[in-house]
């Protein structure tokens, strides 16, 4: 299997310069957003990160492709980093410290490298493929994560991000029975709730409409934590359009839940 140490060190080297540019913007009194054709919010600091991030591949690695949330798909080739500037960008033009700049490198369909960076929370996640799952402020100041041993879902909390997208998918009245069965429930929202998941303090999450950029860097972190991350079909993917994560333990009956049908 070959290594992607070099390309996990690079994709931190990008999160730096990332995290200086939207902390820069975040709570800015001029900040500027628009909204989007599919009418969710963007600001110039959403542009602005990718534009850079995208830059800074072009010279270090111009023969990789690139997705991006903001600036679509450009290149060709196996290796694809695939970015999402800011996720969480209501809550970032809000003020509210829960976004994050997410990084992945997909080597075919498979995702090899994820990086989650929250600055305004002073966190950093990250995980290569085989190399485990870890939590710090940098490569040399890191902890290494893993999953809850949580076995019964009377015992588990779970993570979403709102109830919007479960009754467009048939599946909300599902989704609520699993909120009153399990032991707790928090909308913690977007790439924390995974990340939760990832480093063992929340045992299940899910969202229903979902982008292959909001989940990429997700999918392969809370794998190297030790978990099991897939589609609300089952599918091991984060380019289905919806997601499920857990500790493994709880994975069949999460999704028995959330494939409950009227």
């Amino acid at each position: 299997m070959p290594g992607y140490d070099d390309d996990l060190r690079f994709a931190h080297v990008l999160a730096d310069a990332a995290d200086a540019t939207t902390l820069d913007r975040f709570k800015s009194l001029d900040l500027k957003v628009e909204t989007k054709p599919d009418m969710t919010p963007v600001s110039d600091a959403d542009k602005a990160a990718e534009e850079l991030i995208r830059a800074q591949l072009g010279r270090a690695r111009p023969r990789d492709a690139v997705l991006g949330e903001e600036y679509g798909s450009t290149g060709h080739g196996p290796r694809r980093w695939v970015i999402d500037p800011i996720d969480g960008t209501k809550n970032f033009v809000r003020g509210v410290p829960v976004w994050a700049t997410l990084i992945a490198l997909m080597d075919g369909d498979e995702v090899v490298v994820g990086l989650v960076s929250a600055p305004a929370l002073g966190r950093r996640w990250w995980a290569s493929k085989g190399s485990g799952a870890f939590t710090g402020r940098s490569l040399s100041q890191a902890s290494r994560i893993r999953v809850s041993g949580i076995e019964r879902i009377e015992d588990a909390s779970f993570a979403y991000s709102s109830l919007g997208g479960w009754e467009d998918r048939g599946a909300l009245d599902g989704m609520l029975d699993l909120t009153r069965a399990v032991w707790r429930s928090r909308a913690y929202g977007d790439f924390w709730s995974y990340m939760l998941v990832a480093e063992g303090a929340v045992d299940i999450c899910a969202e229903p409409e979902v982008n292959l950029w909001d989940l990429a860097a997700l999918s392969v972190i809370v794998t190297e934590a030790g978990g099991r991350f897939t589609s609300l079909d089952g599918v091991p993917s984060p380019a289905e359009g919806h997601a499920a994560a857990s500790n493994g333990l709880l994975h069949e009956d999460l999704l028995g839940y959330l494939n409950q049908r009227v």
